[in-house]
């Protein structure tokens, strides 16, 4: 059997002091092994990480201007969650840590959402999907 493919998000950051912290006080942890003074490793499951450079650092990956995302968005970074109630506490604890409102949250019934802005304006959704829709049964 094929083994699982992984996803390194890299994602510019201003301060990656602030950034760390914010991550971790939304539970996550981070992998030393790909984390130094420029980078953290943000561990998000087995297979997903999120790679947190700071901008000078993330400048030699690109010729491209660095977008900002405190004014533009490149990318929206959903995360599933096993509960609304889990939507909430992550949803929760970004705005209680120096995360902002992204956009209203989103109530389907059998689908619910809540999005923020970490530090640097990205744009994080937490999703809760009823599974029985999704295997079609609701």
């Amino acid at each position: 059997m094929p083994q699982p493919q992984m996803i390194f998000v890299n994602l510019p950051v201003k301060d990656l002091g602030t950034t760390k912290n914010f991550f971790a006080k939304l539970g996550f942890g981070f992998n030393p092994q790909f984390s130094d003074e420029t980078t953290a490793c943000l561990v998000i499951s087995d297979t997903i990480f999120a790679m947190l450079i700071s901008e000078p650092r993330f400048k030699d990956f690109t010729r491209k201007e660095i977008a900002d995302a405190s004014r533009t968005t490149e990318v929206l970074l959903a995360l599933s969650a096993e509960s609304r109630e889990k939507v909430d506490e992550m949803a929760d604890a970004a705005l209680a840590n120096g995360g902002s409102p992204a956009n209203d949250p989103m109530d389907e019934g059998f689908m619910y959402g809540r999005s923020f802005q970490d530090p640097d304006g990205h744009i994080w959704e937490v999703v809760w999907m009823d599974p029985a829709a999704v295997e079609g049964q609701a």
